[in-house]
């Protein structure tokens, strides 16, 4: 079988490449390196089994090549991180809604069976705790650019079941849950690379709000089983699933099992959001999956717990530290 990932060089996509790869499958990337990198590819890309085109999701002739040259789509390619959305929507909203039309109109067109990511964020400020796959969700303003990147993920989320509803084009979608793990950027305001670099180094670990916002962290490896089990399961067509970990852990928790983990002498910091991000962001209090649908239908459960994950992550950071260098 050969896969097409679209973002493929990015944290998650470069890992799902790896995992197909493992077991038996070829796989074409796309992804216009704006916030994949080259370097997570590097060692695996050889032209045969695994090829890199590097263009852009939003352009439909692209995307119909690859999808016609590939057996089955993995939709990854996404605006990421906080960070961007709140500093550039107008390219969050683009890349999201657009892409994901490009790609759908194409998988359509070949009858290609496609994967869809999506995020825990779609489930905005619901208080009800796990977050299952059917339960309503609850928005913030529509002033406030934080949830930009949520209302446009629920809209790739229903496009997608309207092409499974109107013409039974295999879809899924998995929603997503903190994916970390070896190769994560803090570039755009991922928590737990940003913590790590800052405890090696001996910095001020900084946390942003009040810290009392809870988070559960899934390892990549984890979750790109899921994907790739979840696009051979016939009953996950037509489903949303969750794919995360439920381990909870605060962010000022998470920054003081870093700090000890690393055996780091850092101070953890409370950063107001408003500092941060700018007046009125908004957030929410706590984040945990139900897993049990995708425990049903795939047999998934998270393997890693969160103490395996800090210690891959700085075992990984103290190894380029040393190559090279501190770095922001």
């Amino acid at each position: 079988m050969r896969a097409l990932i679209t973002g493929g060089a990015g944290f998650v996509g470069s890992w799902l490449a790896r995992e197909l790869l493992n077991r038996g499958d070829d796989v074409l990337v796309l992804d216009d390196l704006s916030t994949g990198r080259y370097e997570n590819l590097e060692e695996i890309e050889d032209g045969k089994r695994l090829e890199l085109v590097v263009d852009t999701v939003n352009d439909p002739t692209i995307v119909n090549e690859c999808v016609k040259r590939t057996d089955v789509v993995f939709h990854l390619a996404s605006a990421v991180g906080v960070r961007l959305i709140i500093d550039q929507p107008v390219r969050t909203i683009e890349s999201i809604v657009g892409g994901t039309e490009v790609v759908l109109k194409a998988c359509a067109r070949y009858r290609r069976p496609v994967l869809i990511t999506s995020t825990s964020e779609v489930y905005g400020k619901g208080s009800k705790i796990p977050f299952s796959e059917e339960d309503d969700r609850i928005m913030g303003a529509t002033t406030k650019r934080r949830w930009s990147y949520a209302c446009a993920k629920a809209l790739d989320e229903f496009l997608a079941l309207a092409y499974w509803y109107e013409s039974r084009l295999p879809v899924v979608i998995a929603r997503l849950f903190n994916t970390v793990g070896p190769r994560q950027t803090g570039q755009y305001g991922m928590v737990v690379p940003t913590f790590v670099r800052q405890a090696l180094q001996n910095e001020t670990i900084t946390v942003y709000g009040d810290g009392e916002q809870s988070r559960c962290f899934g390892h990549v490896r984890d979750i790109v089983g899921g994907l790739a089990d979840l696009m051979g399961c016939p009953q996950a067509r037509g489903e949303i699933v969750n794919l995360g970990n439920d381990e909870e852990v605060t962010i000022r928790g998470l920054a003081e099992r870093v700090r000890d983990q690393a055996g780091s002498s850092s101070e953890v910091v409370l950063i107001p959001y408003d500092q941060a991000y700018g007046e009125g962001f908004d957030d929410m209090r706590r984040r945990v999956p139900d897993l049990q649908k995708a425990a049903r239908l795939i047999g998934y459960r998270p393997r890693r717990p969160l103490a395996t994950i800090l210690e891959d992550v700085i075992a990984y950071e103290r190894r380029h530290l040393a190559v090279d260098g501190p770095r922001g």
